[in-house]
């Protein structure tokens, strides 16, 4: 079946998802080591068998990873070496310019404030994503990106997008999530550290109460978070808040291990 897609002069987004399944046999999330090499392997067959030549993004991408046994590729790098019917995955990530845009956006979405993003809300964001952009699509086209994204990015194949799981769409450049996946604590701990750090005690932390947490939180780990970054890490994380008010459950997003 993967090949028949890879011959294809056009890849839809559910084939795209369907050819990432095959190759990520561990379903870690990467196409990596022999996985790798068997995509490669295949991809070149499959292009020949088709009569097709492999594209320039195809052919820089089998010299780059061709003889490197360590190589590995996300679901975003594939996504630019296929041909992906619009792009799609692309073109989302393109509509969330910056880790404090995505931020507004979770917050927006997640209109139960549940701390997940289930498949109707994701699928009011990503309509609201192609109406902002002029984007034509139908209501068949708009439910295969809503299940053909949430299957993607469902790490843990709950049904619904927790904010690290949807952060995938971000560049990883841009991710400060990856980051603070490696400071994450247990529930116990971070109930302390919030009240430890909401001087006033009035049930939030504001901008310069965040930023004493994050100062001391970079100091803590710096081998994982940038103090030169703090500004960036403060207005991402201030985009999920209240007005400025940023309560237990919204940090609880970016620094809590457990469901609180």
């Amino acid at each position: 079946m993967a090949n028949a897609y890879l011959q294809g002069v056009e890849i839809s987004a559910s084939q795209f998802l369907d050819i990432f399944h095959h190759y990520d046999n561990d379903g870690n999330g990467y196409i990596e080591g022999k996985e790798l090499q068997n995509f490669i392997k295949e991809l070149q067959q499959a292009r020949k068998q088709a009569g097709l030549e492999l594209t320039d993004k195809m052919k820089a991408f089998v010299e780059k990873y061709e003889r490197n046994a360590d190589g590995k590729i996300g679901i975003i790098e594939l996504v630019q070496i296929l041909p992906t019917e619009e792009n799609f995955l692309l073109f989302f990530r393109q509509q969330l310019k910056s880790c404090a845009e995505f931020m507004e956006a979770w917050r927006i979405y997640d209109a139960d404030h549940s701390g997940y993003i289930e498949a109707d809300e994701l699928k009011n964001f990503l309509k609201d994503l192609l109406q902002r952009a002029k984007k034509p699509y139908d209501e068949k086209k708009l439910e295969e990106y809503t299940l053909t994204t949430l299957k993607i990015f469902d790490s843990n194949k709950d049904g619904k997008l927790c904010l690290s799981e949807m952060a995938r769409l971000l560049p990883d450049q841009e991710n400060f999530l990856l980051k603070f996946q490696g400071v994450k604590m247990a529930r116990k701990e971070f109930n302390k550290i919030f009240e430890l750090y909401d001087q006033d005690r009035n049930g939030y932390m504001d901008e310069n109460e965040l930023d004493a947490l994050l100062k001391d939180l970079c100091e803590k780990n710096k081998k994982v978070l940038e103090v030169s970054k703090i500004p960036t890490y403060k207005s991402a994380i201030m985009a999920l808040s209240d007005g400025g008010k940023l309560y237990r459950t919204e940090l609880a997003l970016v620094l809590c291990a457990e469901e609180m």
